[in-house]
């Protein structure tokens, strides 16, 4: 996988998470880590602030433990973009993906998603 379909990638896992609740760094990191993504502070941040600065995702800083920590949330903007994603991932999905992928990986059939 290139290195733009992985970070195109991690920031739809982080626009969907972002969509669900407020989120922070250090979880997303760990989030990330579960579905196999090792991706350090050194890449998050910058990403985060890249995502933020371009619409979306907003930040406000909380105060947990004696230090700030900042949580992001999903705009309307990042919605559509995520919304956007997803199409886009289900029709590629769709075309490349047969029964025996799925049965293969362990997937659900395309029947029993709908």
């Amino acid at each position: 996988m290139t290195q733009n379909a992985f970070t195109s990638f991690i920031e739809l896992h982080v626009l969907h998470h972002a969509a669900e609740r407020p989120i922070y760094g250090l979880w997303l990191i760990e989030e990330l880590g579960e579905h196999g993504y090792k991706i350090s502070p050194g890449t998050l941040y910058p990403m985060l602030h890249s995502m933020e600065k371009s619409g979306l995702l907003k930040n406000r800083d909380v105060l947990t433990n004696g230090r700030i920590r900042k949580y992001y949330s999903i705009t309307s903007k990042g919605r559509r973009h995520l919304l956007k994603g997803k199409r886009q991932i289900g029709e590629l999905v769709n075309e490349i993906f047969d029964e025996s992928d799925f049965r293969l990986l362990r997937l659900p059939l395309k029947t029993e998603r709908a």
